[in-house]
């Protein structure tokens, strides 16, 4: 069974934000666009790169509506310090969410039998259901420029009901109403 299209199941984790400890809970993100960016763990190779990258696109996805959460079966202790000691993650202003007791893992059926997180990424639209999903092996970092496309692309999909974007779809580029007069001449 696909996960796209389900609803976020509840949870209860901490995480470190702007300087603080925070408690959360699916109805923190009720009503809200929101990504689970899940990784590995902290204090790695890829995975820093990575939540730089999306650090980077923060601002941008903030101004559309979407929070962001990044993930790993650390403790929100562990990203804490990594916040304090790496120059990448030390510009991450999102949430970056201890999992230790793997129910986000599990929830979103990302985790591996190591215990630690698949490369996974998840958009949640306002009404708490799935849009979109990508998962990437250990060694395959994602691209936030991309992940900003595809939200516009999904949030314009929900604000225009009956039309579709096509691949490589831009803002403000035409979409697609699909009907039986589009079948076989595209």
């Amino acid at each position: 069974m696909s996960i796209v299209g389900s609803t976020i199941k509840p949870f209860a984790n901490t995480a470190y934000y702007q300087g603080k400890f925070v408690d959360l809970t699916e109805a923190d993100i009720a009503g809200k666009w929101a990504v689970f960016f899940f990784y590995p763990a902290d204090f790695t190779f890829v995975c820093p790169t990575e939540l730089e990258d999306l650090a980077d696109k923060y601002a941008e996805l903030q101004a559309m509506g979407v929070e962001v959460f990044g993930v790993s079966t650390d403790t929100h202790f562990s990203h804490k310090a990594w916040h304090d000691s790496s120059p990448a993650i030390g510009k991450i202003n999102y949430y970056l969410v201890g999992d230790q007791n793997h129910t986000l893992s599990k929830n979103f059926d990302i985790l591996r039998d190591s215990g630690l997180a698949d490369r996974g990424t998840f958009v949640v639209d306002p009404d708490g259901t799935i849009q979109l999903v990508e998962i990437n092996p250990e060694g395959v970092g994602r691209n936030a420029a991309e992940l900003v496309r595809k939200i516009k692309a999904a949030q314009y999909g929900r604000a225009h009901p009956g039309e579709v974007c096509p691949a490589k779809w831009e803002e403000g580029e035409a979409t697609l109403a699909p009907s039986i007069d589009l079948v076989g001449k595209i």
